[in-house]
């Protein structure tokens, strides 16, 4: 390994024939390996998501390797594995099942076509089922093997087995949410395993001490009661009480506390892409005004670094590649902050960490 560091070039151009970001390294030699999961199947706006993980896979040839704050970080050893076909391929066929479904849904459940869509609801949520025991066992020999992971959808059902890998290794732990969306229904639109009820799901692991959410700015009541009735378990950072700290000059650092404050030592980050201003993510499903900027996103990341909290996992999600490559661009460059900034906080490369 020593020598194929010392044969690496970070200056030069990013070699296709190299791996993720031109990287040197195989997913057995790495120490952080980025799981690609093509899955879309419950998607209930816009597609494309499944195409996420190719298109930042390409994008990232296009990022240049130096990070102020963690100058060395290419040398931590960051891999992507192949997608899988099977996955991809079921992902394709069962989201033409869903889309009719939810189209007749949406029509007022015509009587004469019920006969057809009986059994979709069921037949996704069992494929739903086994993508969760397929995530748990590929990631679970990841941890295993003393790598970090990070889950890279998809829709954002896809990181759910990933979680439970984790329940099974961590006594306890936070997740810290960053989204447009609460993703608090319980099985939406009759899908057990659907985007919009992944954290519902997260819910019922008793590991997961608590939710923090950030950036929310579309609910239903529902959710918004879950959230009220959840005895603080669950902690919403509502977009407009971060505009409302905003307009009243509060610095984001201080913001940046007071969602700090609520997550516990151990943190899991899932990260939906249409958390950020839409004008970062035009392609993603179902944008929404408002959200962070980036270098926002990145500023709470490296701040729970530097608290000391231990990030145990990260994800990636509704990254879609839109009519532009903005979209995979601005995916890439945010997925290699989230597994450095997680390789730090897990000892596996140094940063600059600053003084409070």
């Amino acid at each position: 390994m020593e020598k194929k560091l010392a044969a690496f070039d970070p200056n030069a151009l990013g070699d296709t024939a190299g791996g993720l970001y031109g990287l040197p390294f195989t997913v057995e030699e790495a120490q952080v390996v980025v799981v690609p999961v093509p899955w879309e199947v419950t998607v209930s706006y816009r597609g494309g998501t499944a195409l996420g993980p190719e298109a930042i896979r390409e994008a990232s040839l296009q990022v240049d390797l130096y990070e102020p704050d963690i100058p060395e970080a290419w040398r931590m050893g960051l891999a992507m594995e192949e997608e899988d076909e099977k996955i991809a391929e079921e992902s394709r066929q069962l989201r033409t099942q869903a889309a009719d479904y939810i189209g007749w849904l949406e029509a007022g459940q015509p009587a004469g076509k019920a006969g057809n869509f009986a059994t979709v609801p069921q037949q996704v949520t069992a494929r739903g089922k086994a993508l969760v025991e397929w995530l748990k066992a590929k990631t679970g020999s990841y941890l295993d093997a003393g790598k970090g992971v990070v889950v890279l959808g998809g829709d954002h059902s896809t990181p759910l087995g990933y979680m439970h890998a984790l329940a099974e290794r961590h006594e306890e732990f936070g997740i810290l949410q960053i989204d447009a969306h609460c993703d608090l229904r319980p099985a939406y639109e009759g899908f057990e395993y659907s985007h919009a009820s992944i954290m519902y799901n997260a819910l019922k692991l008793p590991q997961v001490k608590k939710l923090v959410q950030v950036g929310i700015r579309d609910l239903c009541q529902q959710e918004a009661e879950l959230v009220e009735h959840s005895g603080g378990r669950v902690v919403m950072f509502h977009n407009r009480f971060l505009s409302n700290e905003k307009f009243a000059k509060k610095s984001w650092k201080k913001v940046c506390g007071k969602i700090i404050a609520q997550l516990p030592p151990k943190v899991y980050l899932s990260f939906d892409i249409d958390g950020l201003d839409p004008k970062l993510c035009p392609g993603t499903g179902t944008p929404v005004p408002g959200g962070l900027e980036f270098e926002e996103a990145l500023y709470l990341i490296r701040t729970i670094v530097e608290s000391g909290r231990t990030i145990i996992g990260c994800d990636l999600n509704e990254v879609a590649p839109g009519d532009t490559e903005w979209n995979a661009i601005v995916g890439a460059r945010l997925l290699f902050q989230m597994a450095h900034w997680m390789g730090v906080s897990q000892g596996r490369i140094q940063a600059h960490i600053s003084e409070k």
